[in-house]
């Protein structure tokens, strides 16, 4: 190798970026000990940005085209480096490129359910997933509040810091969007929108760009869904609560009947300790009906019994069958937690009463 191809080696005449890598966000430009030669050609691609550092110190930026670098195109590093007007010597200055493409299809979610305010439920605890997609859009800002001196800086490695800032801000997105937890899975663009709103100016001090929210799925954890279903479902029955009630025992009759059929003396035995809940099971349907008919305020029309006369039951003749029956039925309220154990104990007593 001759003495002027070794001289050659040293000057950098042509400054681009490919953009091999996906993925990169910011790559710096292999200096190693080379200088760039005055006049050297700069190339900016579109969707990147080039930044020149000065001793540390944020100079020169370009966006998209291709630049001859001379005093006038570099007028932040001629300053810094008190160039006069008829410098043309080489120089060094760290290059680094950032690439402004969108990154799509980024996910975020909650690994944990997020408590947030819901006007509806009071406190509640959701599951929520989405995709969101960011661009960079202040190179100089990210490069001193992310990437730094770093050779390149990926989207895996700031993945999880978006991802963080994303939940911190679901609890504002569902307060600002003011749409009830019920509503929310109708309303995903909406709540998305929101998420994004508040989550944008986190994004910008970083020197990114929050292009697009998007929620696939919210949901309660499974100890609330049932709560839900259950309220849900109270909902749907409205006034019929007698109808409701006549179908479940007409759909306990067939198990009645292979309990007694089988010789099971203990069927028997516990349906004469649950029979008591008999006067129990026709208070709740008598409140709930009155609670729910249109119109019932205190004292109105359409007010529930005085608590005295709701509470007392009546005297009811009852047949064995419909002891059976009956106590199948508060067997069910107490399997579902709805009766206690006292509850179920004084019932019994109460109903063995009834049948001596």
């Amino acid at each position: 190798m001759g003495l002027m191809d070794f001289i050659k080696k040293q000057f950098i005449d042509i400054i681009q970026w490919t953009e091999d890598d996906n993925g990169v966000l910011a790559w710096r430009f292999p200096m190693q000990d080379f200088e760039i030669q005055y006049g050297a050609s700069l190339t900016v691609r579109e969707s990147q940005m080039a930044v020149f550092i000065n001793e540390g110190k944020v100079a020169d930026v370009f966006g998209p085209g291709m630049y001859k670098l001379t005093t006038q195109t570099l007028p932040v590093l001629t300053y810094l480096k008190n160039w006069d007007k008829l410098f043309e010597s080489p120089f060094k200055s760290d290059v680094y490129f950032f690439s402004t493409r969108q990154q799509v299809d980024q996910r975020w979610g909650t690994s944990q359910p997020v408590t947030i305010r819901d006007k509806d439920f009071g406190a509640v605890r959701l599951r929520a997933f989405g995709n969101y997609s960011y661009r960079i859009a202040d190179p100089k800002k990210f490069h001193t509040e992310i990437s730094g001196t770093r050779e390149r800086y990926t989207v895996t490695e700031l993945d999880g810091q978006l991802r963080g800032l994303m939940l911190q801000h679901i609890s504002d997105a569902v307060a600002q969007s003011g749409i009830p937890f019920l509503d929310l899975a109708a309303n995903q663009v909406e709540f998305a929108k929101a998420l994004r709103e508040a989550t944008a100016p986190a994004f910008e001090a970083l020197g990114l760009q929050l292009e697009m929210v998007t929620l696939q799925n919210v949901s309660l954890p499974e100890e609330l869904q049932k709560i839900l279903d259950q309220k849900i479902g109270m909902g749907m029955i409205g006034q019929n609560m007698g109808q409701f009630l006549q179908y479940q025992t007409a759909q306990a009759i067939p198990k009645l009947a292979e309990g007694v059929g089988s010789g099971g003396g203990g069927v028997a035995g516990d349906a004469m300790g649950l029979g008591a809940g008999l006067a129990l099971g026709q208070t709740l349907a008598q409140q709930l009906q009155a609670g729910l008919a249109p119109g019932a305020t205190a004292g109105g029309a359409g007010a529930p019994a005085p608590a005295s006369a709701a509470v007392t039951p009546q005297p009811v003749s009852q047949s064995a069958d419909e002891v059976l029956l009956l106590l199948e039925k508060l067997g069910d309220l107490k399997a579902k937690g709805i009766l206690t154990d006292e509850e179920f104990a004084a019932k019994k007593a109460e109903l063995l009463k009834k049948l001596s």
